[in-house]
């Protein structure tokens, strides 16, 4: 049996776009292409990144908590209403213009209204991250409740099971793959609303932060914790690709 090498190609291929960018990056800093001001270098956002690494976290724990409440909501709520779409048509008709509305509105632009409703404490970054990772998940399990089988669905009914029973057994497990799916969009959103949340208002948190060093223009911290929300996000990512694996394993066994 031939034993199959891994590509070190599909490794290799990001990490040199990456060093790309900072190569080109460098060089329009050195170089003076873009002010310093405007652009400070990949070693300036480092060293800002590195003297200030004990307030960005301090602010990251006020923002991962806002997120990943708003995410768990987000997913409960979202799990409900698609169930609920799946077993009433006329419910389905009905809500889902609503759903593709919600996602015409900017989330810029419902913060704020947000802020005057509910005040400045971490209810209104709660509820936009629900907002904001709600959609995907709700579509993502809709279109794999429609991508079942029917002839599965026809083994069961012949066999007497239920419709508890074929959403636990058939439903569901086709439905995995696409939850999944918009689970991975849904949690870098997620950061993303809680920050968006936190510039309009607040007290604590990696928005709040934002605001306060763009106030003073150190453009090399507002980079560095750029850079910081994208790690997290990215991580939050592979946090729900490991789960992936470890909720569906015979999508492993497949492979």
């Amino acid at each position: 049996m031939t034993k199959k090498l891994p590509n070190i190609t599909n490794k290799a291929a990001p990490a040199a776009a990456i060093a790309a960018v900072l190569l080109i990056w460098y060089f329009c800093s050195d170089r003076q292409i873009i002010p310093a001001y405007m652009l400070p270098s990949p070693m300036d956002v480092f060293r800002a990144f590195c003297s200030n690494i004990g307030d960005l976290l301090a602010q990251a724990r006020v923002t991962l908590q806002e997120a990943m409440y708003g995410l768990l909501i987000g997913v409960a709520l979202a799990f409900v209403v698609a169930v609920l779409m799946d077993r009433f048509r006329f419910l389905y008709k009905a809500l889902y213009p609503l759903l593709v509305i919600t996602q015409t509105i900017p989330t810029i632009a419902i913060a704020p209204l947000l802020v005057l409703w509910m005040g400045f404490g971490m209810a209104p970054k709660i509820t936009l991250v629900v907002i904001t990772t709600f959609f995907p998940i709700t579509i993502g399990l809709l279109n794999g409740f429609g991508s079942i089988d029917p002839d599965a669905v026809h083994l069961m009914q012949t066999m007497g099971a239920g419709r508890l029973q074929i959403f636990r057994y058939v439903k569901l497990p086709s439905s995995a793959d696409y939850f999944f799916s918009g689970l991975r969009i849904s949690a870098s959103y997620a950061v993303v609303g809680a920050v968006v949340s936190e510039w309009l208002g607040g007290f604590e948190g990696l928005g709040v932060y934002m605001t306060r060093v763009k106030k003073a223009y150190a453009y090399d911290r507002m980079f560095a914790v750029i850079l910081f929300i994208s790690a997290i996000s990215l991580l939050l990512m592979g946090a729900v690709s490991l789960l992936q694996k470890a909720a569906m394993p015979w999508q492993k066994e497949r492979n």
